[in-house]
C-alpha cells in the first residue's frame, strides 16, 4: 500500500497508475481507516483529500484514455460495500483550486519524492522527470 507522490503521477507506468486507482478505491471504500504504515497519514485528514488525490490519478488515467466507473468521480461515493458519505463526514479542503494545481497531502515532501522514486528503482522503473511528460498509448 502506497499513495505515490503527486508529482510522479503523470509519470508512474501504467501498471502502478492503475494500481493507485484500486487503491484509492479501497481506502476510500472499506479500507478507510485501517492502519498501514505507508498510508496512515491519509487518516489524519478528511476523506474529502483522499477524494481530491484520486481525482489526480482518475484525470490521468482518461488523458491516457483508461476508463474507470464515474460512480467515483462522486466525492461521497465509497464503492459498492459501503454507504456514501453524508455531508457532515467528508469535511473540506482549506483551497480554492483545482486538484490538479495543488498539493493535497504536505506529507508529499522532497523526502517522500525520493522515498517514492528509491521504491520504484528497487522494482526496476526508473523515471525521467526532467524530460517532458508525453502522452500515453
Amino acid at each position: 500500500m502506497r499513495l505515490w507522490h503527486e508529482t510522479l503521477i503523470p509519470y508512474l507506468p501504467r501498471q502502478q497508475l492503475l494500481g493507485q486507482h484500486r487503491e484509492c478505491c479501497a481506502l476510500r471504500g472499506k479500507g478507510w481507516g485501517k492502519e498501514h504504515s505507508t498510508v496512515n497519514y491519509v487518516f489524519k485528514y478528511s476523506p474529502y483529500y483522499l477524494y481530491l488525490y484520486h481525482m489526480k490519478i482518475m484525470e490521468e488515467m482518461s488523458h491516457r484514455g483508461y476508463n474507470c466507473d464515474p460512480l467515483w468521480h462522486d466525492k461521497f461515493y465509497r464503492g459498492k460495500q459501503c454507504n456514501p458519505y453524508r455531508h457532515d463526514q467528508l469535511g473540506d479542503f482549506n483551497s480554492s483550486a483545482s486538484a490538479s494545481e495543488l498539493t493535497i497531502y504536505p506529507e508529499h515532501d522532497q523526502t517522500y519524492l525520493d522515498e517514492c522514486l528509491s521504491n520504484l528503482e528497487d522494482k526496476g522503473i526508473q523515471l525521467n522527470l526532467n524530460k517532458t511528460k508525453t502522452k500515453h498509448p
